[in-house]
């Protein structure tokens, strides 16, 4: 880094100081295709943007590195960008800095605004190899008067690379659609139908609008996945973020001087009724956000994403064993556990050749009983365990299994003893009233009783009942927040965000192996912040096999593949092909097996063993692959459907005919492209898929007869292997 006119030097490590007066000056922060460039004018406000290679205008004037909107400051433009704001443009250049932290670069930029002593550092961190960008913004009051935030972002940058000097023709922009049953739907359109052009080169004005996603309520992925991407489709040159954050979240793109901006944020007041009251001497962190940047296109950037969120992720044993969950609830027990009726799954299960045994809900509930509104103790029921739930949890490790539980923390109904036990300052209130929602009230973590609590009842099902396993569900989505500390709705509800992260953290250092599962009404909450953390991730509660391909295909998107939970659940009403098809769903995730394979007769059980023997072998090689797809993402409607794992030695394909009669299908595997391969049909057995590598074309030709079918297929690197 080259010390700029006037200052002081630079030295990695060591702040950079503009004095009070200073010509303009520049530097730039290059990590892989990270490439940035900031820009301090005469007058000490700071312009960050992205560095391309295109010239003026089209490269993208830049943009103030953040924006912060008070009720004392709003935009300095009419609208509904966060990118204009008064108090943003307003913040003047301190110094910043360049460090590294284990396997990290970090680049600090600290700025402060002369009327409100307001100051900001943005964080900007990178990790070695990867070309992913991880970003927030810390703000601390040094003025005399109290300051009320409304909105900060958390990155903000301008002049988007890979742009076309003519405009955004080139551009597509993606979002995810998520629903309960129906998650992880990505949508493609190019730019300028989502941002017409309004011949902004000739108004005196900028534009007003943009294209914009939010996240809203405690359900972080209830609408749509906290993720975006920008894509070239004429070069591939490929932009893709997530916001890290398990609330509230909003991110919008739009155009600025020839070229996009980005803006990325969790809570605002506008979209999530978040207001905070900064008083002087206080800390603001905001959520963290991260952007991938790829030549490679979508998959390309994902890939990375991938490479990124391991990276940063808990270590936890289970990220490498990846053991196979028995579950008893979908299709099957559905949450009406009793002694006779799991016994049998268990041993079944254990034959199958499962590794771990969930009992799922129900448990704690009296048979015949409304369990919904009375949950919260969390005791084992005696009416349907006459045995004690010992029975139960003794007979899974019998048969070699480690035992889970399913369990709704921070739901407590309205009938239940916990709801008058703990404090009222214990539960989500707005306007001082307790919030009832569906039958619940809601824990409020920031409150140590919440927290007390729930620590006593996880330390007694881990202590005293040997629970290895715990299926952790959210099926309340509790909206704007809580106002039970005197706070803004929405700045309660970040409060118990946070507060529930911490939770989670101090239960694994206690019970460090201990492998949580991340569950809310299916994938209501798969954000990356409790991805960061927990072990697998439920990727819906879909019972109906044909349309689960779309979603677990998808789901590798935002979550490694080793925590994508998907269910398998063949039943012994299917057909062979029905069961191959449901166990081909769960093959390039985690195996989350359930079904009555008690009651299946020896053919179809033996088509249940084989898939978990091929399970395991492929499954230390899932552990660190990245996801492709090979006939692009997929649509809700797709009569066909695909997705690809890919390591140095090996590439998984799985291929899901959903048509009303058979398939042709190529598939494209471009990064195999030139390499002889060696196909290899690995389930369902003695299928006749007859695949075909076409080298020289990097695709692979794929045909299932019967319909619905699936197939899973390796293709390993063999030099002496000959084309079919």
């Amino acid at each position: 880094m080259r010390a700029a006119p006037g200052l002081s030097g630079t030295v990695r490590g060591e702040a950079v100081t503009m004095p009070e007066a200073s010509t303009p000056f520049g530097w730039s922060w290059q990590h892989g295709p990270i490439r940035l460039r900031f820009e301090v004018r005469a007058d000490g406000t700071v312009r960050l943007r992205w560095m391309n290679d295109l010239p003026g205008e089209a490269a993208g004037a830049g943009l103030p590195p953040l924006d912060i909107l008070t009720v004392a400051d709003g935009r300095g433009w009419s609208g509904f960008r966060y990118v204009e704001s008064t108090l943003g443009a307003r913040m003047r250049y301190r110094t910043h800095q360049e460090s590294t932290d284990g396997g990290w670069r970090e680049h600090l930029l600290s700025m402060e605004d002369p009327e409100t002593g307001l100051r900001a550092d943005l964080v900007l961190r990178a990790a070695a190899g990867l070309g992913v960008l991880r970003s927030f913004v810390r703000l601390h009051h040094g003025g005399t008067e109290p300051v009320v935030l409304e909105a900060v972002t958390s990155l903000v940058a301008a002049g988007l690379p890979g742009l076309d000097p003519t405009g955004l023709e080139d551009i597509d922009v993606y979002w995810a659609d998520n629903d309960w049953l129906a998650e992880n739907r990505w949508q493609r359109r190019p730019a300028r139908d989502l941002l017409p052009d309004v011949d902004a080169a000739r108004r005196p004005v900028p534009p007003c609008g943009c294209f914009a996603r939010t996240g809203e309520g405690s359900w972080s992925t209830g609408r749509h996945l906290p993720m975006g991407a920008l894509v070239n489709r004429r070069d591939g040159h490929t932009w893709l973020w997530q916001i890290e954050h398990n609330g509230a979240w909003h991110w919008q793109v739009g155009e600025h001087r020839g070229g996009l901006y980005l803006a990325l944020l969790g809570p605002t007041s506008a979209e999530h009724q978040w207001r905070l009251q900064l008083r002087p001497g206080e800390s603001f962190e905001t959520v963290p956000v991260a952007v991938a940047v790829a030549d490679g296109g979508f998959d390309a950037a994902v890939a990375d994403l991938t490479r990124y969120r391991r990276a940063l992720r808990r270590p936890h044993p289970d990220h490498t064993r990846l053991p196979v969950v028995f579950n008893d609830y979908m299709n099957t027990l559905m949450g009406d556990p009793t002694t006779e009726r799991l016994l049998p799954l268990i041993d079944a299960a254990a034959r199958a050749g499962a590794e771990y045994f969930c009992v799922d809900a129900g448990w704690y509930a009296e048979t015949g009983e409304d369990w919904w509104g009375t949950v919260g103790a969390w005791r084992p029921s005696r009416s349907r365990f006459p045995g004690g739930i010992g029975e139960i949890l003794d007979r899974i490790r019998a048969a070699g299994m480690v035992p889970g539980l399913w369990l709704e923390p921070e739901a407590v109904g309205v009938s239940s003893p916990v709801a008058g036990q703990l404090p009222a300052e214990a539960f989500f209130r707005r306007a001082g009233v307790r919030v009832r929602e569906n039958g619940r009230y809601h824990l409020d973590l920031s409150h140590p009783a919440a927290v007390a609590h729930l620590d006593e009842v996880v330390d007694r099902l881990v202590a005293e009942l040997g629970i290895g396993y715990l299926k952790l569900d959210y099926n309340l989505n509790i909206q704007s927040g809580t106002e039970s500390h005197g706070a803004s709705a929405g700045a309660g509800l970040l409060g118990h965000n946070r507060a529930l992260l911490r939770w989670l953290d101090a239960v694994l250092d206690r019970h460090p192996h201990l492998v949580i599962e991340n569950c809310a009404s299916g994938a209501m909450r798969s954000d990356p912040a409790m991805l960061s953390r927990l072990q697998l991730q439920s990727t819906s509660d879909q019972q109906d096999p044909l349309r689960y391909p779309p979603i677990a295909a998808a789901a590798p998107a935002l979550i490694p593949p080793e925590q994508c939970g998907n269910w398998a659940y063949p039943q012994p009403t299917h057909t062979a092909d029905e069961i191959g098809f449901t166990l081909c769903t769960a093959m390039l995730g985690r195996l989350y097996l359930s079904g009555h394979l008690n009651r299946m007769d020896p053919g179809q059980f033996a088509l249940v063993s084989r898939a978990v023997e091929v399970y395991k072998r492929l499954r230390p090689v899932l552990a660190d692959a990245v996801p492709f797809w090979p006939s692009g993402l997929p649509q809700w409607d797709d009569a066909s459907v695909s997705l690809g794992m890919r390591s140095p030695e090996v590439s998984y394909v799985v291929v899901w005919c959903r048509a009303t009669s058979g398939l042709e299908a190529w598939l494209a595997l471009p990064h195999l492209a030139g390499d002889e391969m060696r196909t290899e049909v690995l389930f369902p057995p003695h299928r006749d898929v007859r695949p075909y590598w076409d080298a020289g074309a990097g695709r692979l030709r794929v045909r299932l007869a019967a319909a619905p079918s699936a197939c899973l297929i390796a293709l390993h690197k063999d030099q002496n292997a000959a084309r079919p």
